[in-house]
């Protein structure tokens, strides 16, 4: 496929309406400034989030054409006058922002995802200069160096690509929640790519994982893969009542509808769930949680000092995503492969050697 002829100095593929079809796009990347980095992107992680930018499912936001992508790995090809921490040729990261007001409450607890006065989200958000922020379906990206993470020189960077989402999303709240303890009950709703690596994370740290799922062909991925204690079928009402008041701990990372009550009924009187994913609507019993004493708690990706600190762990542990890796002309197919649950575990984008 060609690229469109509007002049541009970035290629990359977007959505150009809500049919979410990706196809060849030629555009502008910022001007890099003194406090910039300019980062050839090597690999992207493909999120369901993508998905939901490229289909306009978040209501009515999406600014088209749409360029997605927010688990970006690359090398540092030129960085601003002032910049220190960053040399060209250093390996990269970029996650789901790219900037925040950097004064605030938030920004001054390293948690810029949450910035009071909005962050600029990695696509579809306003740039520095008032451009449309575009994502790492693309052949480079320029960002404040604030937002970039080392990757570490013994982590592959396709591997990498997924833990700036799927990674940080899971181990977060997981570390927030002190739910790393040995002999921990955790619970993993959801076995795609937050899902699986909650898993990876628990069973290094010594939990006990049990994951639910409503697709039976998950369990073998699940017990014997990824090395899960148990596998739950969540549309089984038998299964379902076997783990009532069982486990510490469930994170939710289903991005389908889904009701939370039989989950619920699964944690132990003060246990926790934590929601990662994105269902459109979530229904609950109010009286479990006053009942239970059970905390409910929402985590997306996270600030810069989680995420540095999670690739670093990785890094240290040998602790990997399980990747499919596709060329860019494939990304549509692997959107509707997720869309079907079709997927082991993330997709990961080679952008080196397929966007040229």
């Amino acid at each position: 496929m060609s690229f469109d002829s509007a002049e541009g100095n970035c290629r990359g593929w977007a959505a150009k309406d809500i049919s979410g079809l990706l196809s060849p796009f030629k555009f502008h990347r910022r001007v890099i400034g003194n406090d910039d980095i300019s980062i050839k992107i090597t690999h992207c992680g493909v999120c369901y989030g993508d998905i939901m930018w490229s289909r306009n499912l978040f209501g009515g936001v999406t600014k088209y054409p749409v360029v997605p992508g927010h688990e970006i790995s690359g090398i540092v090809q030129e960085v601003g006058a002032n910049v220190r921490r960053w040399k060209v040729g250093d390996r990269v990261g970029v996650a789901c922002y790219v900037n925040s007001c950097r004064n605030c409450e938030m920004c001054d607890q390293y948690l810029e995802y949450h910035c009071v006065k909005g962050r600029t989200n990695t696509h579809n958000g306003i740039d520095v200069d008032g451009s449309i922020t575009r994502g790492g379906y693309s052949t480079f990206i320029v960002v404040h160096e604030r937002y970039v993470f080392r990757i570490p020189d013994n982590y592959p960077p396709d591997l990498a690509a997924p833990l700036l989402c799927a990674g940080v999303s899971v181990y977060g709240p997981l570390v927030e929640h002190n739910m790393t303890q040995p002999g921990t009950k955790l619970g993993v709703v959801g076995l795609g790519g937050l899902g699986h690596m909650a898993v990876i994370f628990g069973k290094f740290w010594g939990l006990e994982v049990t994951v639910f799922s409503t697709s039976p062909w998950k369990k073998d991925s699940a017990l014997n893969k990824l090395k899960a204690d148990r596998f739950v079928l969540s549309t089984d009402e038998e299964q379902m009542k076997c783990m009532v008041k069982s486990l510490d701990c469930i994170i939710d990372c289903a991005s389908e509808d889904h009701p939370l009550d039989p989950y619920l009924l699964c944690l132990k009187p003060t246990g926790v769930y934590i929601v990662s994913g994105a269902p459109p609507v979530m229904k609950l019993n109010p009286l479990l949680i006053i009942n239970g004493k059970i905390t409910v708690a929402g985590h997306a990706v996270g600030g810069t000092k989680i995420t540095q600190e999670m690739l670093d762990f990785c890094a240290e542990n040998k602790i990997y995503p399980v990747i499919q890796t596709i060329p860019i002309q494939q990304v549509y197919e692997a959107h509707e492969k997720i869309i079907k649950n079709e997927v082991k575990f993330r997709y990961v984008i080679d952008i080196e050697n397929s966007l040229k």
